[in-house]
């Protein structure tokens, strides 16, 4: 394709501009992170972008106590939970997804009329945050109206008139985003309410009502279904937010798996099952040993916080030490390490000295310490191959994505020496940068076609990468005179 200036700029010169000289490559994502967990609202298995943790809190809930979980199968809430470790890590941009082990139910409640149920109200999305709602009747100014208000945090509703205006009101804000409740369908020929004074919660476990509920006690076959909503997304760095013990390591694998083939590559940060002690780690080395993957992070140990139920500090599993670890991540460039680098935490729950921490990382383990602040000892993956350092497979991955936005203009386009020599400027520019801006050494790249590929449409793209390696360590030699 090209455009043809017909305007004379000087006697017998025309100007032809042709548009594959200007093709170049736009941004690329480094540090978007996915991850799947547990919450008490939210759409189940949709991906859900969100740009701050207090976006989370609106989409998805608070998280419970993992003292004195809300629901009634004893598994803490989990996606929230991680989510702020991420931001308080350094991630801006996080793309959520909760998930659950059936069908969550919304909280209702049946509004007596004192001679049965006026209407019934319930919250417009299923989970436990329904039951944090309250609700008061009390009687209005004027004989025969109400007041009823519904409290949720900082939001207040007020409704104010007739059973049937109530009614009406309540159910003419049901498009409206963000509101409170929904109201039931059926017309309302009450005249009277049953007063709710002092408030009480939304949900009832009485006729007409129900308790809402999470159902957290989710399993791998509840994970790998909310993995699969990922896939499509512009995801860089994938977690699961999962309470100790349970091992998903098959899973992601399969889900790292898929992506890579599909050309959407990304790294997933996984605590570690079992953190062990000071002392013992046969554990995780045994863990660690059952997986060698060059896009999987092994993380250890756990993390501290403080609890909402108790108000004191208390420990956390190992995958939410991979959530702040893998905000920290997405913070930086690809070609940087994680080595050395702080984490803003409030603690681990093991600190392990020196000869189990060279244990740690003689197993492929990304290991946290205690050393000003807290600090990543080593940035690797599980591999035992070319890709031990977390920052290499980051920087081949982002080689990868500029590569391929570069190539995707040229598609359809003539392939004859000229196109090819454009595509060829335009991957050398953007490999040119990655050198300049110290992610590689040095590059080779040919971009050819023969004269059967040029019949078959195929122009063949072949590079030779040399990243650049961080220092994991420093050996000083001293000799004492």
């Amino acid at each position: 394709m090209s455009e043809s200036i017909a305007e004379m700029v000087l006697p017998g010169t025309y100007i032809e501009v042709r548009s594959e000289g200007l093709i170049g490559i736009g941004g690329i994502s480094t540090g978007n992170i996915g991850i799947v967990g547990t919450a008490a609202k939210g759409p189940i298995n949709k991906p859900i972008t969100l740009g701050s943790y207090a976006d989370a809190l609106d989409v998805f809930g608070l998280y419970d106590s993992v003292v004195k979980p809300v629901g009634d199968t004893n598994d803490p809430l989990t996606l929230t939970r991680a989510i702020e470790q991420a931001f308080k890590g350094g991630a801006s941009t996080v793309i959520a997804v909760r998930i659950a082990n059936g069908a969550p139910v919304a909280a209702s409640r049946a509004i007596d009329s004192g001679s049965g149920a006026a209407f019934t109200l319930t919250a417009p999305e299923a989970g436990t945050w329904g039951n944090q709602i309250k609700i008061s009747i009390v009687n209005g100014a004027v004989t025969g109206e109400y007041k009823l208000t519904l409290t949720y945090r900082n939001v207040v509703e007020t409704y104010v008139g007739t059973p049937a205006k109530i009614h009406a009101d309540i159910r003419a804000e049901r498009e409206r985003e963000g509101r409170l409740v929904d109201a039931s369908a059926a017309t309302v020929n009450a005249t009277t309410l049953a007063l709710i004074d002092p408030p009480q919660p939304l949900g009832v476990a009485a006729a007409g009502g129900a308790l809402g509920s999470d159902l957290p006690n989710v399993t791998s076959t509840d994970y790998a279904d909310g993995l699969a909503t990922l896939v499509d997304q512009r995801v860089n760095i994938v977690l699961v937010a999962a309470k100790a013990g349970i091992n998903l390591k098959g899973v992601v694998g399969d889900h790292l798996e898929t992506t890579e083939q599909q050309g959407r590559e990304r790294i997933a940060l996984l605590g570690v099952s079992d953190p062990g002690s000071a002392t013992s780690v046969s554990a995780i080395v045994t863990e660690a040993g059952t997986v060698n993957n060059d896009r999987i992070v092994l993380v250890t140990p756990g993390v501290v916080y403080t609890d909402p139920g108790t108000r004191k500090p208390q420990g956390l599993p190992p995958s939410y030490l991979a959530a702040a670890v893998a905000g920290k991540l997405a913070s930086l460039a690809p070609h940087v390490s994680l080595t050395n680098k702080a984490l803003d935490i409030d603690g681990v729950t093991v600190t392990y000295g020196a000869p189990i921490t060279k244990t740690l990382l003689d197993a492929r383990t990304l290991v946290v310490r205690p050393k000003i602040g807290f600090q990543v000892v080593k940035g690797i993956t599980t591999d035992n191959g070319a890709f031990k350092q977390i920052s290499i497979r980051r920087t081949i991955d982002y080689a990868k994505a500029g590569v391929r936005l570069g190539c995707d203009p040229y598609i359809g386009r003539l392939n004859n020496g000229r196109v090819r020599a454009a595509l060829k400027a335009t991957l050398d520019g953007f490999l040119s940068q990655m050198v300049l801006d110290e992610m590689l050494v040095e590059y080779e790249l040919t971009v050819n076609a023969t004269r059967q590929q040029e019949i078959n449409g195929i122009c063949a793209v072949a590079m030779t990468l040399k990243p650049t390696f961080s220092i994991d360590f420093i050996r000083v030699t001293m000799t004492l005179q």
